[in-house]
């Protein structure tokens, strides 16, 4: 019925005033369309101008404004963090396709190539980096004691491995058991174990979760962002560790008293060896500290 009277109302109307309202009625939708797409264009010339690289700065200063070790922000400010830093692209640090692959070059030699590491900003509340990973590069093994990490794949393919360890009731270690964890080994649980291929979600990991305890291997070129809250200290005890790792067996998990589920786990062994990298320069947008 409804569709009736409106086919009514409009066959009884004059022909030239049912054209005349159809024709306005196609201005008025292709005013709203130019108005939408003038909008559009706006944001897109406003994110251009935007200082992202500024805006991450100041947002990073908000989050952890009471950084200290063990900190870690409300949801809220995690979330805030983590979207902003969702939206980042490498033009934002004025990468472009060339730079690029000139800051993740590997240097001629036979040798394992070097992470670049270019530092945009450190204080003693957080930390932001960049680092440039050549195709086989690796950042091995390593720890971020009372750290809240947030990490972002700007570019590139990479594999991920972390780790967190396992929390363990000592009465119940046996004593074959007890000497490894007397040792410098320890058991931990894998947390993520896969390839990453940029663009992707923003990982965020925790003082004791999360994947705390975390290496990269890269398959291309990559650029990966890192925000530190807060950052390594030798003079507050926050060591970089760096870490080996062996398979446990089911009977070493079972002997631990540890819960059976799908969970993989591995003995996570001390290093002493250092991780050299080279040194970048920043030369993208300045932040007005």
């Amino acid at each position: 019925m409804n569709i009736g009277r409106i086919l009514l109302s409009k066959t009884s109307l004059p022909a030239g005033h049912y054209y005349s309202l159809i024709s306005k009625k196609k201005k008025m939708t292709n005013k709203k369309m130019r108005k939408g797409y003038e909008k559009r264009k706006m944001m897109i010339r406003k994110r251009s101008k935007e200082n992202m690289v500024q805006k991450l700065y100041d947002t990073c200063k908000q989050v952890f404004a009471n950084g200290k070790a063990g900190y870690i922000p409300p949801p809220p400010d995690i979330q805030r963090l983590t979207s902003l830093l969702d939206t980042l692209e490498p033009k934002d640090f004025k990468f472009t396709a060339p730079s690029m692959e000139a800051s993740c070059a590997s240097p001629g030699t036979k040798e394992a190539p070097l992470v670049t590491y270019i530092e945009l900003h450190e204080c003693n509340k957080f930390s932001i980096g960049l680092f440039c990973l050549p195709p086989s590069s690796v950042i091995p093994l390593h720890n971020h004691p009372g750290m809240t990490v947030f990490s972002k794949l700007l570019a590139g393919t990479m594999h991920a491995t972390s780790y967190d360890w396992v929390q363990i009731n000592h009465d119940q270690v046996n004593n074959n058991l007890r000497e490894q964890q007397e040792s410098r080994m320890r058991l931990a649980k894998v947390h993520v174990d896969g390839e990453f291929t940029a663009p992707c979600n923003t990982t965020v990991l925790f003082p004791e979760s999360g994947g705390n305890i975390h290496s990269f291997k890269a398959i291309t070129p990559c650029i990966l962002l890192d925000v530190l809250g807060p950052p390594y200290s030798q003079v507050e005890g926050r060591y970089y560790q760096h870490y080996t790792y062996d398979d446990a067996s089911f009977s070493d998990v079972k002997k631990m008293e540890v819960k059976e589920d799908e969970t993989r786990y591995a003995w996570l062994e001390e290093r002493n060896e250092q991780f050299v990298m080279l040194g970048g320069t920043y030369d993208g947008p300045k932040i007005q500290r």
